[in-house]
């Protein structure tokens, strides 16, 4: 019986030069991760794959389920090894096909070791002859078409194992986890956010969640379940995640109580900002990143944003900007984020929500409506009253690291503080 694997490709990653190795030990550490608690008996890489031998007992079906969530990965497929000897590549070609379901097919081969005696064009027209045989023997009227086939038999001869298959299954893309460096991510619970936290995770991108929250207009209706089940739903794809949760409803009323009520909604998001900012230079992040999206909403007007950025010196990322509604549902759909960002919550924004926003609004004004309101203060008391949830992917589960949220001592929230590796984003406990 031949042996099962499951043959991962990747696209990108061999763009990246002298810095492909580093790539592709991530993409290998991250898929090591992925399947913790699985039988997979080792991971390998023979020639421009990855190769994940399956043990004994092995869930194909888990297995693969995971490794829909690796970032990096361009395609996989579950695939037999066989012995290096046409007759067997043929076998196991009938093998995967016999049960599926086409009108017409071809034969790719691919051969990486150019020892074996057979070229790619020989390999294709032996096992596709033979496929043809076996299907007028099982009474099918199938053909081959080499355009545009229903269904493709890919047989690669590697430095390692022949690989056969016939089920291909595209993977996320982009490059694996932690290798674009350490954001900060602004989470509100909508739609937005979410998907603008995945489109940069796709991009190697580590990112820290921060949420800002309201207590809620009935009891129960806080945003902080949304959040935390945004962060458990995004933490597959970078392994661990950082949710820091801020009562900004305090934060807000200083705001209503001292600045003219059109730039509420505009002085909120600086607040934001700065808080987050604030996270970023502790835990050493290097940008922001918001859901932001051009025109969407009053605040979200090129004017408004560029006014709300000057508030801080970071780099604010918005992945968003360019898309229109329609198109981040259907990402958020695709990533599982859309039916937690459904759920009914209260969001602090639309508190003491002006009557007429300003559209256009300029830094220097902005300042000006500041004036009145102790900045580093409040910029203080948001990380002061601040508590941090911490979230890892263990044995293909995200689990709470943490059993309850925990709060933050001043001095902690206040001082950056060194991490134990480049790559870190933990958060150093409470000083007692």
């Amino acid at each position: 019986m031949p042996t099962r694997a499951i043959v991962v490709h990747y696209h990108e990653l061999w763009l990246k030069g002298r810095n492909r190795f580093f790539f592709l030990n991530r993409l290998a550490e991250a898929l090591k991760r992925s399947l913790e608690g699985l039988a997979i008996d080792r991971i390998d890489r023979p020639g421009d794959r990855i190769l994940v031998w399956l043990g004994e007992g092995a869930d194909t079906a888990e297995a693969l389920q995971r490794i829909e969530r690796v970032l990096g990965v361009a395609y996989f497929a579950p695939a037999q090894t066989v012995e290096r000897d046409l007759d067997a590549i043929c076998a196991a070609a009938w093998d995967e096909m016999k049960d599926e379901r086409f009108a017409t097919f071809a034969v790719r081969a691919k051969r990486s070791d150019k020892s074996f005696p057979y070229r790619s064009s020989e390999i294709e027209r032996a096992v596709g002859a033979y496929l043809l045989a076996r299907l007028r023997e099982a009474g099918r009227d199938a053909r081959v078409n080499l355009r545009s086939p229903d269904r493709t038999c890919r047989v690669e001869v590697t430095p390692g194992p022949v690989l056969v298959y016939a089920r291909k299954i595209s993977g996320p893309g982009g490059l694996p986890a932690k290798t674009g460096g350490k954001m900060v991510c602004l989470l509100s619970g909508g739609f937005d956010s979410a998907v603008a936290a995945y489109k940069l995770m796709k991009r190697g991108g580590h990112l820290v969640f921060v949420h800002f929250y309201g207590t809620g207009a009935q009891p129960g209706e806080s945003s902080i379940h949304v959040a935390r089940e945004l962060t458990r739903q995004l933490t597959p794809y970078q392994l661990t995640a950082n949710l820091f949760l801020v009562p900004f409803e305090p934060i807000q009323r200083e705001i209503v109580r001292y600045a003219p009520e059109d730039t509420r909604v505009l002085l909120y998001r600086r607040m934001m900002l700065r808080i987050a900012a604030a996270f970023a230079e502790r835990i050493r992040a290097l940008a922001l990143v918001t859901g932001d999206s051009l025109g969407q909403v009053a605040s979200q007007t090129l004017e408004n944003m560029v006014a709300v950025d000057r508030a801080v010196p970071l780099t604010v990322f918005r992945p968003l900007v360019g898309d229109d509604k329609q198109e981040i549902i259907a990402l958020a759909q695709r990533i599982g984020t859309y039916d937690i960002s459904s759920e009914p919550f209260h969001d602090c924004c639309p508190v003491f929500l002006p009557r007429s926003p300003a559209l256009r609004a300029t830094a220097e004004e902005l300042d000006r409506a500041e004036a009145g309101l102790d900045i580093p203060a409040l910029v203080r008391q948001g990380l002061e009253t601040a508590t941090v949830e911490r979230f890892r992917l263990v044995n293909g589960r995200v689990e709470r690291v943490d059993r309850k949220s925990q709060k933050l001592a001043p001095s902690a929230a206040a001082e950056p503080q060194p991490d134990s590796s480049p790559d870190s984003n933990e958060v150093p406990a409470p000083k007692a």
